[in-house]
Parts: C-alpha cells; sequence; structure tokens
C-alpha cells in the first residue's frame, strides 16, 4: 500500500474538540476502497489495539527537516499494515502530550477510511528509532515495567 494514500495529523489537545482525553494521531485514506480495511483484518474480524503496534522512524531529508515514516504492524507477524510519511515534531508533540495524560500515558491512532467507520487503537506504546534503527527511548512512548 502506498504512502501518498495516507495523510497524518496529530491532536494534542482533543479535549477541546472530541471529549477524550488521548492525544490522537489522525490518520486519513484516500487509496483504493477496500484495500486499507482488508490489510487491517485478520481471520475475518478488524484487528484490535492489542494485535497492533505503533512505531516512527526519524529520516532527515535533503532540505535537513526532520521527518520520518510512522508504522502500524501486526503484532503476531511483524507485517507491514501502513505507513505514512510525518513530520518528526507532529510524533513528538503527540509523545510530550500523551506524557502529560492524567494517570496512564496514552495516545489514540484513529484511521479514517473512505469505505466504512474509523477505526481506533488506544495505545500506550510508540516506539521512535533514530535514521539508523537505534531505539531513542528519551522520544519514545514506553510505560514503567515495560522491557524491549
Amino acid at each position: 500500500m502506498r504512502r501518498d494514500y495516507f495523510t497524518l495529523t496529530a491532536d494534542t489537545e482533543p479535549w477541546k474538540t472530541e471529549g477524550s482525553t488521548l492525544p490522537t494521531l489522525a490518520v486519513t485514506y484516500d487509496g483504493p476502497e477496500g484495500d486499507l480495511t482488508a490489510r487491517l483484518t485478520a481471520d475475518g474480524s478488524l484487528l484490535t489495539a492489542p494485535d497492533v503496534d505503533v512505531s516512527y522512524r526519524r529520516q532527515p531529508n535533503a532540505e535537513g527537516a526532520d521527518s520520518g515514516v510512522l508504522s502500524l504492524t501486526a503484532r503476531l507477524t511483524g507485517e507491514y499494515l501502513l505507513e505514512v510519511d510525518a513530520a518528526a515534531d507532529t510524533v513528538d508533540s503527540l509523545v510530550e502530550a500523551a506524557r502529560e495524560v492524567p494517570g496512564e500515558e496514552g495516545y489514540r491512532v484513529r484511521i479514517e477510511r473512505p469505505d466504512a467507520d474509523p477505526i481506533t487503537y488506544d495505545k500506550r506504546v510508540l516506539l521512535v528509532y533514530d535514521g539508523d534503527g537505534n531505539l531513542e527511548r528519551e522520544r519514545s512512548l514506553i510505560p514503567s515495567g515495560v522491557e524491549l
């Protein structure tokens, strides 16, 4: 599935717009109908939050601006479900906002599909990697008690 089918926005103050306390990454898909839903389905059912992992890989571009790729993968198989180009400051602002959520750190991924209702995943872990594939712990969301 092509990255240019997706756009990413972050709502770091969702309580002002949707009544939720979780900062939200909104992924909008504008590719062929049915393709995304098929990718997010296993054994006839949509994947749930525990079935999906979220990560971000930084890739400085030629102009020096920090950007990268946000990926959703199937936890069981490691298969890429989708990838979307994303500015590093978008992901950094989400991580910062998620750390300020009262109680548990967390955030929401909302996937907007043209052929069906949005899919939402409430997540606690977001792993951020540098361009060489090294985990950036200070920029990642890793709840206490989770070992990598």
